[in-house]
């Protein structure tokens, strides 16, 4: 009998600590997206851009061509455009599969261009989007002046790099 309430009370306990437990902790410790992008992103691309929409049409041109130079160093991709000399790291916000979401950041005096890319990847080609926020700031920095944005089309063509030769 002494057995029976000894289990009785054993049991009783460990229900109610199951039925009492905090919900623990849990942390989450965060892996570069950027090992998830394709290598066949990484390389030399011919970018035509198309404007969809904008609020300042005399800000933004209607169509561009440009060259992004791609590339990986451990984490990091930079992205790099011989015809401007401009050069960022991207920071990649989301991977799945061939569709690959990016932004990167330039600083300009008193403006900052923000670029949001979109693209998917199909063999040495991508579709995409970019939208583009230029936002001016005071000259001593302290406000915001103006915001501006425009959304383009993109479509991309691989000129050279991994993929363009059958590698």
């Amino acid at each position: 009998m002494l057995r029976l309430w000894v289990s009785l009370i054993v049991l009783v306990m460990g229900v109610s600590q199951v039925a009492f437990a905090e919900t623990p902790t849990v942390l989450k410790a965060g892996v570069s997206l950027v090992r998830e992008v394709p290598p066949a992103l990484m390389g030399t691309w011919r970018v035509a851009a198309a404007l969809k929409s904008t609020d300042s049409p005399t800000n933004f041109k209607k169509t561009s061509v440009d060259i992004w130079n791609l590339s990986r160093n451990n984490d990091v991709i930079n992205l790099s455009n011989p015809f401007t000399g401009a050069t960022a790291s991207i920071n990649v916000s989301y991977v799945n599969k061939s569709t690959i979401k990016f932004t990167k950041v330039g600083d300009y005096d008193n403006q900052k261009l923000t670029d949001c890319v979109e693209i998917t990847l199909s063999g040495d080609k991508f579709v995409g989007v970019n939208t583009l926020t230029l936002v001016t700031y005071s000259r001593n920095g302290n406000a915001v002046v103006s915001t501006k944005t425009a959304t383009y089309a993109l479509t991309g063509a691989k000129i050279s790099g991994a993929g363009i030769l059958g590698n």
